[in-house]
């Protein structure tokens, strides 16, 4: 993850600014400090306009008791568009803008969801007991399923606890 994250913040830097480069070679700096600002100022006033629609969504589902998930996921990516959108390039312009569509972010927020739900610990409560569900081992391997009964009270409240190892 730290590799990847690394080659992201060093990478897309350098693709960046030799993008703008060799725009300012094509056409002229002050053409292409202009495209700079423009979508900068675009890019933010778009941003504001789609937070502010998925805060009135929060605030709705809110409202009616349900959870405002996908508004707050909405809500994130939307944020990072913003981020990205102020920062000079033409290729982080082109993802905040995809950001701002929300078609493109349904999308976007469906392969987030599925790429996290194969990280999460699902966890069931039945009728008396608890059964556990861990995804991947701890350092990071091949999937381990665990399923461990137990009960719903706490185990302070008995004196039977359940010792490791016996």
């Amino acid at each position: 993850m730290f590799l990847r994250l690394l080659l992201l913040l060093t990478i897309v830097p350098i693709v960046e600014l030799t993008i703008l480069l060799r725009l300012a070679e094509r056409f002229s700096w002050g053409a292409t400090i202009a495209l700079v600002l423009v979508t900068g100022m675009l890019g933010a006033w778009l941003a504001r306009r789609e937070g502010l629609k998925a805060f009135g969504r929060i605030q709705a589902e809110m409202a009616r008791g349900e959870a405002p998930t996908g508004a707050m996921v909405d809500g994130f990516l939307i944020l990072l568009a913003g981020v990205v959108l102020v920062t000079p390039g033409i290729l982080t312009d082109l993802f905040g803008f995809a950001l701002l569509i929300p078609p493109c972010r349904a999308w976007i927020r469906k392969r987030l969801a599925a790429a996290i739900k194969k990280r999460v610990v699902i966890m069931h409560q039945g009728p008396g007991e608890v059964f556990t569900r861990y995804e991947g081992g701890a350092a990071g391997g091949d999937d381990e399923f665990i399923d461990v009964p137990g009960t719903s009270r706490d185990a302070a409240e008995s004196n039977d606890t359940p010792r490791i190892g016996s």
